[in-house]
Order: structure tokens, then sequence, then C-alpha cells
């Protein structure tokens, strides 16, 4: 509880305390008024302050005004009438009181959210040298305690047991384990050593690291999050702006409505001779005025899109905007990128076929072509050939975006690529008739020799399935994706083994990048079309900047929005033109971060399946709350123009509907 909310119930218990006490006191006339003004000022002048200053600003149509039109008439009923200020005074104390639970339970809300991302840390360790530079690390030197933003790229940190990681950095000295729980929602631990990269927001939980920093604070991963997680109240979902316009436009209605109630109908039973008390139909107008408040709605639903993001934050799935979580909720088709999305992307040489020249001196070739690639399967058969660095030199690198690599190697001319490249070379190659390969993926190597390109071999290397993506996508079907899309590069009979295995729906395989673009941009208009290596796309569609293709999610047709999932980085062009992008495994990425609605922080496709339950709980939350207040305020609104409904029932119909509201709001965290 803060300071103004501690101050608030102050006031409240006071105002209420001299409203019990004044049913015990003998007062009458204007003395009564003077003694009841007093609690009621003391829990309601701000109120009234509110009201004034939007009447000044031409913007007074708000639930402010309804409290202080409804209250103050309700004193001048009591002045020139009945003597009873009471109800006058319960109407702006329980109004308070409902105020003070709904400020207290969004404070608690954003508390609770705070506290599970609580990754920014207030200083870092930063290790000073008693020379500017130092000749080796037995030089003396200073753990200062800084501000994380005064250290500089490059700079060394310390991170003892028990202390968060200030800064993304490359541990240089030191082993121990680190929990990634502030990151990815889950408190597993995590060795760590030499050259291994660690990220803001890490609790490292037994050694003593040395961190050599890569990153600015404010560019950290940390900072990064809790930025987009803080930048996610401005994007509005389509039920925020439909509550919005409706108060804008209900408020001055029921307002009317009030009037017309006051003034209008016993003028016209007066007319028709029939009996009238201007007194009972003023007190009937006051007590609809006081139903008519919004705050239910007004309150209660972009706090369920704050709760519903803040429990995926907590749970290491970052949403950018309730605009975003709203579409999620409404998504059927889900279109994955193969290669470490639903595979954990970790290849692994599976088999060795030469033609002419020995097993090692392919693989040789193969992995030196390939070691200025960041390709996961130039990763692989890198760490197949364990000789990397034996000195053989390598020139005239040329990398072909969704083909292969050709290179010079001791002076040969190397072709290391799939059928596409080995194609377009114009070389006989063999389709690995010699084993059955499931899911491997084969990587062709041709040497030019006499001025051509000959045919030498080839190499299988093998994905692997990730453990939860079967279980994952049958949950999927059964939480509403109606349909699973897989793109991939690699060749057909891999992604459909792929596909047949998780259960997918359909497959396109040996895409170029450009091509799933055109595939997803398909997808996205119905027309699912097939797609083979001889497609028609156009391979030389020049893509404009990622940033300017976002597709805005279209407010007016909710139903049927198409998500892709995929890493983030390769798959740029496609996230941004998706209704829903989800990058998975992006910890650590900016340009996932940048490029992707929704952000996935570890690479388990489990966590699409927890994204897609909040959203539909938010959502269902969101309506349930709509129907609710909605329904209640109608019903006593009807009842309030009959005279059935007094002002009591009046404070139910505003406080009590709120304040259920708010508690089932709540829920979504």
């Amino acid at each position: 509880m803060n300071k103004k909310q501690k101050k608030n119930l102050i006031r409240i218990i006071i105002s209420a305390i001299l409203m019990v006490a004044l049913f015990f006191v003998p007062a009458k006339g204007l003395l009564k008024f003077f003694l009841y003004m007093l609690p009621y000022l003391i829990v309601g002048y701000d109120i009234l302050i509110k009201a004034f200053k939007g009447i000044k600003n031409l913007q007074p149509l708000d639930e402010c005004l309804l409290m202080v039109i409804a209250t103050v008439g309700a004193i001048a009923l009591a002045l020139i009438g009945s003597g009873d200020y009471t109800e006058a005074v319960a109407v702006m104390l329980f109004y308070q009181i409902g105020e003070w639970f709904q400020s207290y339970a969004v404070g608690k809300s954003r508390k609770n959210i705070s506290d599970l991302m609580d990754i920014r840390p207030d200083y870092a360790n930063l290790k000073v040298y008693e020379s500017d530079e130092p000749e080796n690390e037995s030089e003396k030197f200073s753990i200062d305690k800084v501000d994380p933003d005064d250290v500089e790229i490059g700079s060394v940190i310390i991170v003892k047991p028990g202390e968060k990681v200030p800064i993304d950095g490359v541990v240089i000295k030191g082993e121990s384990s680190i929990n990634t729980v502030a990151l990815t929602g889950e408190s597993k631990p995590r060795q760590v050593k030499e050259n291994d990269e660690v990220l803001s927001g890490f609790i490292n939980i037994n050694g003593v690291l040395e961190i050599k920093t890569t990153k600015e604070f404010d560019e950290s991963t940390a900072s990064k999050i809790l930025e987009l997680v803080e930048d996610a109240s401005s994007r509005k979902s389509k039920s925020e702006d439909f509550i919005s316009k409706f108060a804008r436009v209900y408020t001055p209605v029921v307002v009317v409505l009030a009037l017309i109630l006051a003034f209008v109908t016993p003028l016209v039973l007066f007319i028709l001779s029939k009996d009238v008390s201007m007194f009972d139909w003023i007190y009937r107008a006051l007590t609809f005025l006081v139903i008519s408040c919004p705050c239910a709605l007004v309150i209660s639903i972009p706090l369920s899109f704050f709760a519903g993001i803040g429990s995926a934050s907590s749970k290491g799935v970052l949403i950018k905007g309730s605009n975003y979580l709203e579409a999620l909720s409404k998504v059927d088709t889900m279109v994955f990128d193969k290669t470490g999305t639903l595979t954990r992307g970790v290849f692994e040489v599976s088999a060795i076929h030469p033609n002419t020249i020995a097993e090692k001196e392919l693989l040789h070739l193969a992995a030196h072509v390939e070691r200025y690639s960041s390709h996961p399967i130039a990763m692989s058969l890198k760490l197949a050939y364990e000789n990397e660095d034996d000195g053989c030199e390598v020139t005239d690198v040329n990398e072909i975006s969704g083909k292969g690599i050709i290179a010079r190697v001791k002076e040969k001319k190397v072709y290391v690529g799939n059928e596409k490249l080995m194609k377009d070379i114009g070389v006989s190659f063999d389709k690995c008739g010699k084993c059955k390969h499931h899911i491997g993926t084969t990587i062709h190597v041709a040497i030019e020799k006499n001025g051509k390109p000959e045919y030498e071999g080839h190499i299988v290397i093998s994905d692997v399935i990730k453990e939860d993506t079967k279980e994952t996508i049958s949950s999927l079907r059964k939480n509403g994706i109606k349909n699973i899309v897989i793109l991939t590069g690699d060749e057909k009979r891999i992604g459909e083994a792929v596909a047949k295995e998780i259960g997918a729906d359909k497959v396109y395989a040996e895409l170029l990048p450009q091509d799933k673009v055109r595939i997803f941009e398909d997808i996205l208009e119905g027309k699912n079309r097939d797609m083979d290596r001889d497609s028609d796309i156009d391979r030389d569609k020049d893509l404009n900047d990622s940033n300017n293709n976002r597709r805005n999610i279209n407010n007016s047709k909710l139903n049927g929005l198409v998500a892709f999932v995929g890493d983030g980085i390769n798959d740029a062009p496609v996230l941004t033109r998706a209704d829903v992008g989800i990058a998975m495994g992006a910890m650590g990425s900016d340009a996932a971060i940048e490029a992707a609605d929704v952000v996935l922080m570890d690479d388990n496709p489990s966590s699409i399946l927890k994204a897609i339950k909040i959203s539909k709980k938010t959502l269902r939350i969101v309506y349930e709350n709509i129907y609710f207040a909605i329904g209640i305020k109608v019903l006593c609104l009807i009842l309030g123009a009959f005279g059935i409904a007094d002002m009591w029932l009046a404070i139910f119909a505003d406080v009590g509907v709120m304040i259920l509201a708010v508690l089932n709001a709540i829920r979504a965290l």
C-alpha cells in the first residue's frame, strides 16, 4: 500500500466513523447540514475538484461529474425536504471505497508483475585496475560498486553468488550455476563457464563470475524486456478501444436521460392530469445517475489485459500489447518455420558418402567452406571436423542464400550446398540412395577440375524433433488451432516426414527466404497454394525493409487470424507480415524482440501453448466483465427509472459491480 492509498483509506475511515456517529446526534436544520458536510467533504473533496476541473477544461462528462451531480442533488433534496443527508454521504463514501479498492488491486497486480519482472539490477561490481593498461591479471585492482548505466562495453564486472547479472556479456573467468527464471519463467539451473554468454537478469547461484560486457546497460536484454513490457500498455485492444468510445458516448447520454427523467417525465404527467411529485422524480433521476457510472467497465477491461500481459511475462512470454493478446486468442492457423522451432536445430553428421576421395577429405572440404557461415548446418560440419584450424587457406567465399557456399580451398574451387546449387552449376548428383535418412539434410560437394565442377559426394546431416513438439501440436488443436502449416528450406521428403511425425496439416518444402514470404502471403489471403521446387515464384523479388511491411491487425475481422512462429532473426520478413508474429528462443536477440509481436524467451514449443491459453483466458474474463457490468446496470437503471430501486441499490450497482469486476480481472494474473 503506497502513501496515497494509505491517505485515502484514512479519509474513508474517518468519514465512515463520522457518518455513523451522526446517527446519534439530535441535530436539525442548518446545523445538521453543516455536520453532514464534514464527512462528505473529507471523503469527496478530490472528486469535487476533478469534476470542476473537467468543467473548466470543457471535458466535464465523466464519472466524477456523475457522482457530484448525484450527491449534490441528494443534498439539495435533503436540505429542502426530508433532512436525511445520509444517502448523499453514503454515495460518495462507497464510491471512494470502490475507487480505493480498484487502486489497491491495480497496485497489487503491478507489484506482482514488477516482482516477477524484477530483473533490472541496482548496481554492478566493476573491476578497476590501478593502471589504465594492466599488463597481466595479477596486477592490483579494486571492485567498485557503480550504476550499471556507467559501465562501458568491454568492461569487466564481478557477479557474486546471489547477485543478478547486470549487463549482457561473456564469462572470462569462473564457473557457476545460473538461474534463468526471470527471463524464461522456468527455474532451472544452468551451468556456465569461460566463453559462455550470459544475459542481464540471470541470477548467479554459487560461483564467482568475471564477465566482459558486450552491450551497454540500456541495450542489455533485461532493459529491452522491461521496455517492451512497459510499452505494452500503449497498444490498445479492440475491446479497450470499444470501452473508451462507449464511455465517451454513454456518459452524456445518461446525463440527458436523467434530465428527462427528472423534469420532462413529471411535466408530461402533469399535462395528463396525473398526480406528480417533483421530489420523487428528481430522486429517481439522481439514483439513475449513480447506477449509470461506467467505472466497472472503464477500470476492469484495461486491468484484465494488463494482468494477462503480466501473467504471460512471468512465464517467459512477452506480448507487446493488448491488441496482440486479443489477436492471439483469435488465431486458428499457425505457420511454423521448421528448423529451430519444431526441431532442435542442432544438426549432427549422420553419414558421409564420398565418390572418389576419402571420407575425411570430403568432410574437410565441406567444413572449411562452411567455416564462415552462421547457419546451423555449417556449425554441425565444423563440429564434426574437429581440426578446423589446420592452416588450410580458404578464400573467395561466396554464400548464396538458400543454396550453399562457393569458396576456394587450397586454390581449389569447391561448391558445398543443396540440390539447387548442384543444378545451377550443372552437376549430376547422388540423391543418397545408399541409405534411408528420413529427416536428414543432404549436403552435396563438388570440386572444380580442369575448369569444370565435378561431383565428389555428399554428407547427410540430421536434425532432431524437440521432445514436446508433438504434444504441443496436439494441445494446440484442442485449444482452437485448426490448421498447422510448416515452411522449410529442406527437401520435400524431410519436410513431409517431420509433418507426418508431429501431425501437421500441410508442409511447403525447398523454399528460399523470399519463397517463404510469398507462400505466407498466399496463406494470409486464403489461397493455400501448393509449392514445390519448380514453382513460378519470382525468386528475385526484392523484399522491402521488414519494419515497413508489418501487417497491421485488422480489428474489423478478428476471426481466423494467422500466426507465424520462427526464430525471429532469419524469419523477420515473415514475422512482420503475420497477424501475430511469434519469435521463439529469442532470449538475448534484439532482432527477434524488434521483429515479433510475441516473444518466447525459451525455445520450447510448449511456450506457444502457454501464450494461447493466457490470451483465451484473458479474453474470457474481459467478456465476462462486459456482459456482467452492462447486464446488472441495465437492470438497475430500469428499476431506478420506475422508482423501484433506491439510492442504496444504486450504490451496489455502482461500487459492488466495480469491485466484482476488478476481482474477476485480477484472475488473469
